[in-house]
């Protein structure tokens, strides 16, 4: 049995952590420097915390289950009183990317992300269906990075991921520069913020067209999903001469020549230093 200590225990994500470690045998020191979070995990879950010198106590691993904004400032404080060969996770790769973790070379970082459920999959229960962003039902894969420590500490941070994000379908091994390039570059520099441009696109044709909202809806979406079928090869298909007329076309309007450039290595070291 390992302990793990973890710390945000009882924030959002880490009610979500507490729930999936509870099924397994890891042992969890939760901590929780908020009320209002003691509060909600004792709810959710039924478990008090402890303070953090006692959670860390003989912890084989520390779980930072924390905003990325407060990554840098737990991690010195923490860190520094762990012991030798703690394995330390963090839940994303803007802080380490960004150099906010305390330098101490005895000790683990390992990095791990979910790549949440695949809008693609085999999901056939409600609960499965219903599970958006991984964790509960829905099988997804996840990306994981050893930051530094022995090659055999990588198994033992990969586990602890497998079961704070179970269901995983798959784990992929990153660098922690890969990762950020993933997120926030292809995520959420990219990915969402061209799903808000289709969002405002699908309210621009609403207010210009007369027509539903529910229509205009069905009808994105539906298109969404046909044609990511095919750009993403979940299916063999092609797109209609008019629809790769319109993309030509369409490209240029929406897009700089030069929009590609979000993924220069240091765009990608801006957008977290933003971030962080």
């Amino acid at each position: 049995m390992t302990k793990i200590a973890l710390f945000g225990a009882g924030g959002k994500m880490g009610v979500r952590l507490s729930t999936n470690l509870a099924k397994t045998d890891y042992h969890v020191a939760h901590v929780e420097v908020s009320a209002a979070g003691q509060a909600r995990l004792k709810e959710a879950l039924g478990f008090d915390c402890v303070p953090a010198e006692a959670a860390i106590a003989g912890a084989d691993a520390v779980i930072l289950a924390v905003p990325d904004t407060h990554i840098g400032k737990v991690a010195q404080e923490v860190v520094p009183k762990l012991a030798a060969g703690t394995v330390v996770v963090i839940l994303d790769a803007a802080a380490p990317y960004a150099g906010h973790l305390p330098e101490r070379a005895d000790i683990t970082y390992f990095i791990t992300h979910p790549c949440h459920p695949p809008i693609y999959n085999d999901e056939v229960t409600p609960e499965g269906k219903a599970d958006h962003f991984g964790g509960v039902a829905a099988k997804q894969g996840i990306v994981c990075a050893l930051m530094q420590g022995p090659r055999a500490h990588y198994a033992v941070g990969e586990a602890i991921a497998r079961a704070i994000y179970a269901p995983v379908v798959r784990s992929h091994e990153v660098t922690v520069a890969q990762m950020a390039m993933l997120e926030p570059g292809l995520s959420e520099t990219v990915c969402a913020s061209l799903m808000t441009v289709m969002r405002e696109a699908m309210d621009e044709c609403v207010a210009r067209s007369g027509v539903s909202k529910e229509c205009a809806r069905d009808f994105l979406l539906g298109h969404m999903n046909i044609l990511g079928a095919v750009l993403f090869e979940e299916r063999q298909g092609v797109f209609s001469d008019a629809c790769n007329k319109a993309i030509q076309y369409g490209i240029p309007v929406l897009m700089k020549d030069d929009w590609k450039r979000v993924f220069d290595w240091d765009e990608i070291t801006a957008s977290i230093r933003r971030i962080t």
